[in-house]
């Protein structure tokens, strides 16, 4: 069974996600801001995390990814911003380069709002290629 991380200080939002993500197979971890992501990354050891960009600060999301890259177990897992910034600020980030991805520190970017089930597809297409 894999085992998600998501990272996000929208509790709705991860009481949102979990039942399903639960339901197609997949166990759920949730962390409600950065350091809480990091602790829970070292000690759970997820095969992906899925990672809100504005939490506790509005670059919360790149820290932790970051931090989470420069591990070796962080470089061998897919992580995955998702966020509302490109909607918030016109801002859009982009994993088209590898620059892009150095930049932003995470193997993809979706961009709010996702539904539950899109999310599932998303993973079991695109992340685990199942």
């Amino acid at each position: 069974m894999k085992k998600i991380l998501i990272v996000d200080d929208d509790i709705d939002l991860i009481m949102q996600y979990t039942p399903v993500l639960q339901q197609a197979g997949y166990q759920v971890t949730a962390a409600y801001n950065g350091q809480e992501g990091f602790e829970k990354f070292q000690a759970e050891k997820p095969d992906a995390m899925i990672v809100d960009l504005a939490m506790e600060h509005f670059d919360s999301g790149f820290r932790l990814c970051r931090q989470v890259k420069k591990t070796a177990e962080g470089q061998k897992i897919p992580v995955i911003i998702m966020t509302s910034a490109a909607h918030e600020t016109g801002i859009a980030l982009s994993v088209g380069t590898e620059e892009e991805k150095q930049w932003i520190a995470a193997d993809d970017y979706l961009e709010k709002p996702v539904s539950a089930k899109d999310l599932v597809l998303y993973l079991k297409e695109k992340v685990f290629k199942e």
